[in-house]
């Protein structure tokens, strides 16, 4: 029997639309039949496979869907739509003439449709007659690029950003991803029609990739993904991007050899072999396995400019003293009340200011989640929001911001395994790129099987460092000191890493320790570093000094005062 309703996850919206002899394995074909001779009209040149919803027609070689299908998985934010016009105008002449010399055929800008007409480009500041990639989910219109005669493009202002050509994949075990509309175009024109374009290129120092956050459902089906992007420094950037939210178990790269993109390349050498670069792509270097040449980029840059420098979070005395990378983790510890949670609060929301990096906290001690979302708000606020902001302009733009930038755990009960397995969900779904544990003791390795607690902890370490590389993700890791000690004059001492249960193992595996210690006598907070792995990324035993604004509740540099320790003359 035939299910009408849905396919591998897709609800069907349009059963068999092209109303083709349903349960027939061979038929016409929708695309090419109606123009063949007349003798041919009628010949059954398809095959349908009515289980996919795919249908492949022999004479045309084109492959066509059975069906239509509903959208699968939505944002929860609100979008403007474009209007849909009611006239569809395909492209002029001096349109098509100019395709045809990117070797683009009408028939292929007529199936992903594209057309053309007037828009107003910001650019030359009027209207200009401008191509029309459309982006369509289904039936609906969900955004449009426009590209007039200088090169100049725009997408549809407060249009959610999706990928061009969605359509395409359902039904399909693979798919390539391609950097643009023109790349997309080419591959269709040499047969391959189940590619999809990102919507706005690749940068080189940030990717958003929120338009994968808002389609990442039709990926979950797929076997294979081949990435055939840029083969520049921001097109490798927006692979590894992409390779790290998809999975490197199922993608596959394919390059375009001496040419820069797919359209070059079709143009240049034709079809055919456009074809054969995609049948090609090899899988992704396996996990655990690095030669020589799969890191042969990263050897020359080193040799060329040598260490790159770490990420920091913006705040100048932090900054001079501690540098990371991703793929690491930090431990941070000090006394109760003295501002851990907060400070890597700000750790976070300046990694995410200076390069849009999204956060995950898994915080059982930060609770209620609202009074932690609240914290977080304000520091993106820079002071305290009042009753009169809610709703206004300023508190839409950091509500938003917060509900796409910073994600919150929440369990009944959380472990470690849980939490590892929401971040890498987390990672594909939102392209995280902070997770914080707040605190250890509160995020147990239930599958640990030894009494031992430094072998606890080894191994409990060992797993979050699998995690942060795999998924190149920085972790923060909150742990409290076991005992608090105090001098001769009654005064509680800085703790350090060997204070924290399970002793030496904390220095030895985490990449990076921090000391956070508040004085209430100077009401200030001082933030030490108590280890970097790496001699580029900081300096052991080096302190930055705060002072705690309390209505943003930010830190605010300090510098306190050097007092000399030889007396004066006159002392």
């Amino acid at each position: 029997m035939i299910n009408n309703t849905e396919i591998n996850g897709y609800m069907i919206d349009n059963f068999n639309q092209y109303d083709l002899e349903v349960g027939k394995v061979q038929g016409i074909c929708p695309i090419c039949s109606h123009d063949r001779k007349p003798e041919n009209k009628k010949q059954k040149c398809a095959s349908y496979d009515w289980e996919r919803g795919l249908g492949t027609c022999h004479n045309c070689d084109k492959t066509f869907q059975l069906h239509t299908f509903q959208r699968k998985g939505e944002s929860d934010k609100i979008y403007v739509r474009p209007e849909t016009p009611e006239i569809i105008k395909e492209v002029s002449t001096k349109v098509e003439d100019w395709f045809q010399s990117r070797g683009i055929s009408k028939d292929t800008l007529k199936a992903l449709k594209v057309t053309e007409g007037p828009e107003f480009m910001p650019q030359t500041g009027k209207t200009e007659n401008a191509i029309h990639f459309n982006y369509y989910i289904g039936d609906q219109l969900i955004n449009v690029k426009y590209r007039d005669g200088r090169k100049n493009f725009k997408l549809y202002k407060g249009a959610e950003k999706v990928f061009y050509n969605i359509n395409s994949i359902v039904g399909y075990d693979y798919c390539i991803i391609v950097e643009g509309e023109l790349d997309a175009l080419s591959l269709y024109e040499a047969g391959v029609e189940n590619v999809v374009s990102v919507p706005n290129g690749a940068t080189l120092n940030r990717n958003n990739l929120d338009y994968l956050d808002n389609c990442i459902d039709y990926f979950e089906d797929k076997e294979k993904i081949i990435i055939a992007v840029d083969d520049d420094d921001a097109g490798l950037a927006l692979q590894n991007e992409l390779i790290r939210r998809l999975g490197s178990e199922v993608c596959y790269l394919a390059s375009f050899e001496d040419c820069k993109d797919a359209n070059e390349y079709l143009i240049k050498y034709g079809k055919e072999k456009l074809s054969e670069r995609i049948t090609g792509a090899k899988p992704v270097p396996l996990e655990n396995v690095t030669t020589f040449r799969d890191i042969e980029d990263e050897i020359t840059d080193f040799v060329k400019n040598g260490f790159k420098p770490g990420f920091q979070i913006g705040l100048q005395n932090f900054d001079s003293i501690f540098s990371t990378y991703t793929g690491q983790f930090i431990t941070v510890t000090g006394i109760p009340s003295s501002g851990k949670s907060d400070y890597v609060d700000q750790m976070v929301v300046g990694y995410n200011h200076n390069y849009g990096w999204k956060a995950a906290f898994a915080s059982p001690e930060n609770v209620p989640t609202y009074l932690h979302a609240h914290k977080l708000m304000r520091k993106i606020w820079k002071g305290m929001p009042t009753r009169s902001d809610i709703g206004g302009d300023r508190w839409n733009q950091v509500a938003d911001h917060c509900n796409t930038n910073f994600f919150h755990i929440d369990m009944e009960r959380y472990t470690l395994e849980s939490i590892l397995r929401k971040g890498a969900e987390l990672v594909k779904r939102k392209g995280i790129k902070c997770l914080v544990i707040d605190p250890f003791n509160k995020v147990r390795d239930v599958d640990s099987k030894t009494e031992d607690v430094n072998k606890y902890t080894m191994e409990y370490l060992q797993k979050i460092e699998i995690f942060a590389k795999k998924y190149d993700v920085l972790v923060f890791i909150v742990a409290h000191p076991t005992k608090m000690y105090k001098d001769a004059n009654g005064k509680i001492e800085e703790p350090t890493m060997y204070n924290i249960k399970g002793g030496g193992e904390w220095y030895d595996a985490s990449y990076h320790g921090l000391l956070v210690h508040r004085d209430y006598d100077n009401k200030t907070v001082k933030v030490k570093v108590l280890k970097v792995k790496f001699q580029n990324l900081g300096e052991n035993g080096a302190e930055a000094h705060f002072t705690w604004e309390p209505k943003s509740g930010c830190f605010i540099p300090y510098e306190p005062l050097q007092l000399d320790k030889e007396p004066m003359p006159w002392d």
